[in-house]
């Protein structure tokens, strides 16, 4: 209960303080994280999350599932249709030669690695966050199309390679058994796949049509609506698992079908469950802190430090300039979406997902790898939105400008 009462005091300290510390890129992601390194250091710390436990794995799946499903439904359905061609190229082309580019990195970097293991990493350094950068997305000396693409992208991807990631632990989990029966794993995960898309689907779409009549009769209010909304994936989450599929997956994609019926529901009605994800995302960022202390100092191993910065560069830049050559987007514009890829909380869940469910020292290594990814990212991604939001003012010579071109 101490750690409760003191990560609720350290977000009441921030929002007292939020506006002046954002002056100085302190988002609420970083404090969080700040105040968990300094409350789980030492060999007597103040706080300690013990990771090896069911409840505690429970736990991260239900935060994970309610970020995926918040991420499906604030995703703007006009910017979609708007940039289809954007959008189907970073998600549908870029997204997998990522996945790629980052696991044939891994086994460069790691030869002695297990294929599976490396490609589990994969999935877990590669997903969006832009919380911890979040001012790239409010600041309107950047074009609005490229924080647009930006958004709906960071909103989508980490429901797309959550079923990869799923798929590669369970094989790495096969693979460690000595039986190697992939064809069983594969098929675990496919059908574990299935249910939750069936799960998700049918709550999403039922949920969305029900609450959207009953707006329109007056046969509900504002405030129950938003705690409708939050029912949606809860209730998505609950049922495929008791169908024997993947709760999170399940709650993503309630989420998609949900979303076409929130244009015709009050503007607020995801807020409740917005806001809840917004607190449970912190209290992960505090939790990080502690997997920072364990992972972070205990030595820099350079194959490492050095995988992880490829990773947050070229391993995304390469293949998103590749995937948007010829959409008549400027050469810095394409740049800028390239290298703007944060990694946060997604790839935080992960990884401690991947930490509880791989054997022997395989997960403490992908823990190891994400931590200084994620670190990196906060660090160098970070720094960068002020300047390049300063480049863009100065270029186009006033605020909000568009980016010049169109998708072929």
């Amino acid at each position: 209960m101490l750690a409760v009462t003191v990560i609720a005091a350290i977000l009441f300290l921030w929002t007292v303080l939020s506006h002046r510390l954002e002056r100085w890129s302190i988002t609420a992601p970083i404090a969080m994280m700040v105040a968990g390194i300094a409350l789980t250091n030492g060999d007597d710390p103040p706080l300690r999350f013990d990771f090896d436990t069911s409840a505690f794995e429970h736990a991260v799946e239900v935060v994970l599932a309610l970020i995926l499903f918040v991420d499906a439904t604030e995703v703007p359905q006009g910017v979609i249709r708007r940039e289809r061609g954007l959008v189907a190229r970073l998600l549908g082309g870029a997204l997998p030669l990522t996945l790629l580019a980052a696991f044939l990195t891994a086994l460069a970097f790691f030869p002695d690695r297990p294929g599976w293991i490396l490609a589990a990493l994969a999935t877990v350094v590669v997903p969006l966050d832009l919380a911890p950068t979040s001012a790239v997305v409010r600041d309107k000396r950047i074009p609005a199309r490229l924080r647009e693409v930006l958004n709906v992208e960071g909103g989508l991807n980490d429901g797309i390679v959550s079923p990869v990631f799923l798929l590669c632990v369970a094989a790495a989990v096969e693979s460690h058994t000595g039986s190697a029966d992939y064809t069983e794993a594969l098929l675990d995960a496919v059908g574990a796949a299935a249910w939750a898309v069936l799960a998700g689907a049918g709550i999403g779409y039922g949920a969305g049509r029900l609450l959207r009549r009953s707006w329109a009769s007056g046969w509900t209010r504002a405030s129950a609506t938003r705690l409708g909304v939050l029912m949606v994936p809860v209730a998505a989450y609950t049922l495929s698992v008791f169908l024997g599929g993947n709760g999170f997956v399940a709650s993503f994609v309630a989420g998609v079908f949900l979303a076409p019926s929130m244009r015709h529901l009050p503007e607020d009605a995801v807020a409740t469950t917005d806001d809840l994800v917004a607190l449970l995302s912190l209290g992960l960022w505090f939790v990080f802190g502690q997997m920072v202390n364990d992972e972070f100092w205990d030595g820099f191993h350079l194959s490492v430090v050095l995988y992880a910065a490829v990773t947050i560069s070229l391993v995304r830049m390469v293949p998103v300039l590749l995937m948007l050559s010829g959409t008549g987007l400027r050469p810095a514009d394409r740049l800028f979406l390239g290298w703007m890829g944060p990694r946060g909380v997604t790839s935080i869940v992960f990884g401690l997902l991947a930490a509880v469910e791989l054997p022997d020292h395989s997960g403490d290594f992908i823990s190891r790898v994400m931590v200084i990814t994620v670190m990196l990212s906060i660090v160098l991604h970070g720094l960068s939105v002020e300047p390049l939001a300063r480049r863009y003012a100065s270029r186009e010579g006033g605020r909000g400008a568009e980016v010049r071109g169109s998708v072929q």
